[in-house]
């Protein structure tokens, strides 16, 4: 029994897999166990097989795992397999849904992440999540000390500098214990700062080691973490044929709603990395305070973007300009050239 191409439907304990010939038929449909389905494999199937798993938690790990015994891993995001699912959603279903979606000759398929890369998406996570919870701490406090006639600061400096007065204050209405509770939290609200401190130093580092995002960082609005999160993100763009597919896939290019020849075109698609997105658009925007007393090409150009249209659309133009030039960047191993930025 030669298998042509074989989809698992990954879980945590049980997988379904479901295997074809090289005439489409199905030849192997079986449940394995997480501690039994790499062998099973690699005893039914020759190196060389294409296998295909659906981009979710652990389908890097796994695609890894077969790839360093030959087989060719395909990893195929989630919303481009459902459409193949037949009848009633079930593991069997799904992993045949696998296998035919990764035979369509026009699917697109995502990226297996090395370690180094995955090391680098945990720290932005983690220091992602820390920055929920230390907003989440303060308007907490925000919250807590209205009820006692005190009225926070809006940014979080001016909050950090508020709660010691308030502490200190004897004459503000708070009672013992609520002072106690308060100086709590002021502890939890640091040690957040703490931490998010400590992983903008590791990202700093990364940023300092990894040569390609010491190239990204020549653009601008780009710094230590947009370049190491777009490191982590897309690695090295082979995965992308030029740079308004990386556009694309970020969110960056128009939502289309076009009919009957008649194009429409939209805001932007926001598809994708949301986080990478964000700190693009965030970084373009700064760089757009800084472009008027600047004279290079880039931006006079989006000065004048800024000048005829809304400061927005502006700010995600320059953000998709920045994506496309990291992916040429990344792609070809150059570095930032002022003369072609604005072409």
């Amino acid at each position: 029994m030669k298998l042509k191409r074989i989809g698992i439907d990954l879980a945590k304990n049980v997988f379904q897999v479901h295997g074809v010939d090289r005439h489409e038929k199905p030849v192997w449909r079986q449940r394995l166990l997480r501690d039994r389905w790499v062998q099973a494999v690699l005893e039914k199937i020759e190196p060389g097989c294409e296998i295909g798993m659906e981009s979710c938690g652990g389908a890097h790990h796994w695609a890894r795992q077969l790839q360093a015994r030959g087989y060719r891993v395909r990893l195929i995001a989630p919303q481009f397999v459902k459409p193949y699912v037949k009848s009633n959603k079930n593991d069997a279903n799904d992993a045949e849904a696998i296998c035919e979606a990764m035979s369509r000759p026009s699917m697109r398929f995502v990226a297996v992440k090395t370690i180094e890369q995955q090391d680098i998406q945990a720290t932005h996570r983690i220091r992602s999540g820390l920055i929920e919870q230390r907003t989440a701490k303060a308007n907490q406090i925000r919250g807590l000390v209205s009820e006692y006639g005190l009225v926070a600061p809006k940014e979080l400096l001016s909050l950090r500098r508020a709660i010691p007065c308030w502490l200190e204050d004897g004459d503000n209405g708070l009672t013992a214990r609520f002072r106690r509770l308060l100086d709590a939290l002021w502890n939890d609200l640091r040690t957040f700062d703490e931490r998010v401190d400590e992983l903008d130093r590791e990202i700093a580092a990364i940023a300092q080691t990894e040569p390609a995002a010491i190239r990204l960082q020549q653009l601008r609005g780009v710094g230590p973490i947009t370049a190491t999160a777009l490191l982590a993100a897309i690695g090295d763009a082979h995965q992308f044929a030029n740079g308004r597919q990386l556009a694309a896939s970020l969110g960056l290019t128009p939502r289309q709603h076009s009919s009957g020849g008649k194009d429409r075109l939209l805001g932007i698609s926001k598809r994708g990395d949301a986080y990478v997105r964000s700190l693009l658009v965030h970084g373009a925007r700064a760089m757009i305070r800084t472009a008027k007393t600047k004279d290079d090409r880039l931006s006079r150009w989006v000065t004048e973007l800024a000048d005829r249209s809304h400061p927005n659309v502006a700010c995600v133009a320059l953000a998709n300009k920045t994506a496309r030039m990291a992916w040429a960047m990344l792609r070809h191993d150059t570095d930032y050239q002022s003369e072609r930025a604005a072409a």
